[in-house]
């Protein structure tokens, strides 16, 4: 005979409903977990995000994306969203549409300011790129294909990366995302889980998946800084236009340098600093101001704010001697390289 506890109703007690498995469960929190910071973030820096559409000079129209730094009105966007813009027109957060005007913009490093002339903005809290590690959570924000407030997450993919603007100039300090970005997203904000902005969104590889690019946010924050105050980024400026050339071996062996490669002068601007210290069509510069130079992307690093007016030892090649000169940068003018 088959015991039967004796229970209400006389039926048999129901079956014990299975027991989770711990590591689903904890799964399930680290996901739950994850999604708070991500709408947590969000919510946070949402209120600073905008969209700028553009009428350019010959015409033509585009839009991107932005946040706001200040409060009386100043926007971050990239420099190739707003360069040559004939008029702006900024959407807030809240629907509300102004217009905007350029502050200031660098090509060089694809950071543009903008004004809007609005009450009530949420400026975004800017976080420290110097201090981000490869695989920590990564957000953008912004307007792809015009679709506003759109919002993807991924991690820091790498740190450091170089990528050349428009202007033909490396930029450095450069963040990897897989955070997916489109055409719109230009502009707008790259955020940490904690909801502060670590980079300005500027580029993707295409037809590549997962390649994405910001300027890392310590760098537009001095470039944006820059600009507020002084309408444009002053960079060194010598006044010759060159490309990278091999040197031969015997000529690397017989002056101890430390490349192979150098910058051959194709041609020197009329009352230029490299004309008045005498740099010649077919010199081959090899250092400035003591350090080694093996291609054009050397001389731009080299040619910082700060070297303008100051003397600078410069060493050319010129018909297998070694020649050093002392030359004076200038400011460079605009889009304009060495």
């Amino acid at each position: 005979m088959r015991w039967v506890p004796m229970i209400a109703g006389g039926a048999e007690p129901a079956p014990h409903a299975p027991r989770p498995d711990p590591e689903i469960v904890d799964d399930g929190r680290l996901l739950d977990a994850y999604s708070e910071a991500v709408m947590s973030a969000v919510e946070r820096v949402a209120p600073s995000v905008v969209r700028i559409e553009v009428e350019q000079q010959r015409g033509r129209g585009g839009s991107g994306s932005g946040f706001v730094v200040a409060p009386d009105g100043f926007l971050v966007t990239n420099s190739h969203v707003v360069h040559d813009a004939k008029a702006m027109r900024v959407t807030l957060a809240d629907g509300r549409q102004a217009p905007g005007s350029l502050v200031g913009d660098d090509p060089d490093t694809d950071i543009a300011v903008v004004r809007v002339a609005a009450d009530g903005l949420a400026p975004a809290s800017l976080g420290a790129s110097s201090r981000l590690r490869v695989g920590q959570v990564a957000i953008a924000m912004g307007s792809p294909f015009g679709f506003e407030a759109s919002v993807t997450a991924g991690v820091v993919s790498a740190l450091g990366r170089t990528l050349r603007a428009q202007s033909g100039r490396l930029i450095d300090d450069v963040l990897q995302t897989d955070a997916a970005l489109n055409p719109g997203n230009s502009g707008g904000p790259l955020v940490d889980s904690h909801g502060e902005v670590i980079g300005v969104c500027t580029a993707t590889i295409l037809p590549a998946q997962g390649l994405c690019f910001a300027i890392a946010i310590d760098l537009a924050r001095f470039v944006a800084s820059t600009l507020i105050r002084e309408g444009r980024v002053v960079r060194g400026y010598l006044g010759i236009a060159g490309q990278n050339a091999r040197l031969r071996r015997p000529i690397v062996r017989r002056f101890a340098l430390e490349h192979e490669t150098g910058v051959l002068v194709l041609s020197v601007e009329a009352g230029s600093p490299a004309e008045r210290v005498g740099l010649r069509e077919g010199d081959i510069v090899v250092a400035l101001a003591g350090e080694a130079v093996a291609g054009v992307d050397d001389l731009h690093r080299l040619l910082t704010g700060e070297r303008v007016g100051q003397s600078l030892p410069i060493v050319a090649l010129r018909g297998g001697e070694r020649r050093e000169l002392a030359i004076t940068p200038s400011p460079a003018p605009a889009r304009q390289g060495g």
